[in-house]
């Protein structure tokens, strides 16, 4: 059975990934070029974004990295996103 604090940390989850969809799609970067300057895999990127998997610290640094901020910068940032538009 599926514990309450799974489905919050899978909302998180989903909302960060959208967090992360539109900070690319503002950078006007397409999904393949975004995955090839993070050094991922597209089709990772593309479950990230659509809250389909867990988004791991690895994968935080190297966003953050993309667009000069530390990970908890990029956190930051989007925890104001996330109750500016909650």
């Amino acid at each position: 059975m599926e514990q309450l604090s799974d489905y919050f940390n899978m909302n998180y989850y989903e909302k960060l990934g959208q967090y992360i969809k539109r900070k690319r799609i503002e950078a006007k970067c397409s999904l393949n070029k975004f995955a090839i300057e993070v050094e991922m895999e597209s089709s990772t990127l593309s479950r990230n974004e659509n809250g389909k998997s867990v988004i791991n610290v690895e994968t935080i640094n190297k966003i953050a990295k993309f667009y000069n901020q530390t990970p908890a910068e990029f956190l930051a940032d989007f925890e104001k996103y996330d109750k500016a538009n909650s």
